[in-house]
């Protein structure tokens, strides 16, 4: 049951499994098996369960990619009666500066060490209206779109252009305990737009040009994100997940850990209008991603990541690829 140990949350229990065979993923052999596994090292030295260790030991001896996932694992179609929701995120840049200026003048925040011990703690209103966070020194940065920082929060790491030309990458620190509500359905129950015509974009032009009632909009979502600086991750790689270690485009997705095991390999198979067969690693997690058939997939860092990712709400499966005694571990006896 090594395997299953990171398995445990009571919706999971009551979730059915189904463990398929490799012939049955949809475009399995044409994948890029090597890429997935390069990824796969990534993060898996960091899983505790012996299973998983043992096979991250192997993974690093250079065996054939594909022999490798097929002879070690076997893919387990997770069903929690919802049906399967793909979307996409990204690693914003925003326009800052390390001092407050007439231009940047929003703040990027770190954790207040009060917000560490009370949970739930203020709501995103109290935050920036309470001046609670004045003159402490908490501003890791300034920048110059409240709109961009609240999608910041959403994506929960960032790099900021300085006016040098250096850019400061900042990660999720914590947040102050308040359920995420999306602005996105509010807008739809609004009756402002249908929800087939919501996105990030839509969004974020929306609150422009209703600079009052979009500052509102931004106040429905009570959940604040506060950061930390994590410079010394090389510009040339992605941002933090949630195993610490740097995401990687089209191959990292987060997920709802209550079903799959950070750092498992998962095979997606997205419809929409640009499906999408591929081997990813669970290596993020999300305020907005529950579910056992629920992903996000990381598109790379920039605006035009950002336009990618913030236009992905497609429907297909996901199949987790776990170790062979946990995965028929995870059958009733009447089904072995």
């Amino acid at each position: 049951m090594g395997a299953l140990m990171t398995i445990t949350g009571p919706a999971a229990a009551e979730a059915q499994y189904e463990v398929l065979d490799f012939d049955q993923l949809d475009g399995w052999h044409e994948d890029d098996h090597a890429a997935a596994l390069k990824v796969f090292l990534n993060t898996c030295k960091d899983m505790k369960d012996v299973d998983w260790r043992n096979l991250c030991k192997f993974a690093k001896s250079e065996p054939d990619p594909k022999q490798f996932f097929e002879l070690l694992f076997r893919p387990v179609l997770m069903n929690d009666g919802a049906d399967a929701l793909f979307t996409g995120y990204f690693e914003p840049e925003l326009d800052g500066d390390l001092y407050k200026s007439e231009r940047f003048r929003y703040p990027v925040y770190t954790m207040p060490p009060e917000a560490l011990d009370l949970n739930p703690w203020l709501t995103r209103r109290e935050i920036l209206e309470s001046g609670v966070m004045d003159d402490r020194g908490l501003e890791i940065a300034w920048v110059d779109d409240p709109v961009e920082l609240f999608f910041l929060q959403i994506q929960g790491s960032g790099r900021i252009r300085l006016p040098d030309g250096k850019r400061l990458r900042v990660g999720y620190r914590g947040a102050n305990g308040h359920p995420y509500r999306s602005i996105g359905v509010e807008l739809v129950r609004q009756g402002i737009y249908e929800a087939h015509q919501v996105s990030a974009e839509v969004i974020k032009n929306w609150v422009r040009r209703n600079p009052e009632d979009g500052k509102e909009l931004l106040f429905h979502n009570p959940s604040y994100v506060f950061f930390r600086e994590v410079s010394m991750v090389p510009a040339d790689r992605g941002p933090l997940g949630a195993m610490n270690r740097s995401v990687t485009k089209l191959r990292t997705i987060a997920v709802d850990p209550e079903y799959v095991p950070l750092g498992a390999p998962v095979w997606i198979e997205k419809d929409g209008e640009t499906p999408m067969r591929r081997l990813m690693i669970a290596q993020d997690t999300g305020s907005a991603i529950k579910g056992a058939q629920r992903a996000d997939i990381f598109f790379g860092t920039g605006d035009g990541a950002g336009r990618a990712a913030g236009r992905l709400r497609d429907p297909g499966r996901m199949v987790v690829l776990l170790p062979i005694q946990g995965a028929y571990a995870l059958l009733p006896e009447s089904a072995i």
